[in-house]
């Protein structure tokens, strides 16, 4: 498979939303495997079954019907760590990449792409804003590999990308966050020189639904 990097283009709009949806709400069904077989979720799971047998009399559809109502809200609260993150970067900055990405020199916006029987079809994505933190850095943002093209070099090749335009404009380094479920991802960046500096729980979903999905934010960081 033969695949262009390039910027950004409005014409590239509908493509890259549809793909930036699918890839963050395609980390829902892993989320929850993770949360519901976190040991905590598993305690309160067999303590309502528990509770349930008992208070139903000895009854196993009570059981089944209070455990099954817990699990039921951890994939809610997993589904809407997702859906609130990708409702809100498509109401901001999703809404107008040339201007959020492409009017600044230390910004930019870079798809991946490639033929398919003729259509040009975008399997990629990834953006960087420069920021002062003292000293000049770039932040990853965006970073979304289809799944079409897993394990085909395309996420270290966009990664290597910011890191190549963050040294060109002088930056000390370059930042990003992802989060702990996507373990492929944390992985790439580990074998691109980033280190995990810290970890927070800050999400675009009330607090006590992140703290049911065992979801943990990491922020990364490369010094060029």
């Amino acid at each position: 498979m033969h695949l262009v990097v390039r910027r950004y283009r409005p014409s590239d709009k509908d493509a890259v939303l549809t793909l930036f949806s699918d890839g963050i709400l395609e980390h829902i069904n892993p989320s929850f495997y993770n949360a519901i077989s976190n040991p905590v979720n598993v305690g309160v799971t067999l303590f309502l079954s528990v509770a349930g047998y008992m208070l139903g009399g000895g009854s196993t559809l009570w059981a089944l019907l209070l455990a099954g109502s817990w699990v039921g809200l951890v994939y809610y609260c997993c589904s809407q760590l997702y859906a609130s993150y990708v409702r809100e970067r498509l109401r901001t900055d999703m809404q107008d990449i040339p201007g959020c990405y492409l009017s600044h020199p230390d910004n930019c916006f870079w798809v991946a792409e490639t033929e398919v029987n003729g259509r040009v079809e975008i399997l990629g994505m990834v953006a960087v804003v420069g920021r002062r933190d003292g000293e000049m850095c770039g932040e990853l943002f965006r970073m979304i590999v289809s799944s079409k093209c897993r394990r085909t070099g395309l996420g270290y090749r966009m990664t290597q990308t910011v890191i190549d335009f963050c040294k060109e404009r002088g930056f000390s380094k370059v930042v990003l966050e992802t989060s702990s479920i996507q373990t492929s991802a944390v992985a790439l960046y580990k074998k691109l020189g980033f280190s995990h500096i810290l970890s927070h729980t800050k999400t675009y979903s009330p607090e006590w639904m992140t703290i049911i999905s065992r979801v943990t934010i990491l922020k990364m960081e490369k010094v060029i």
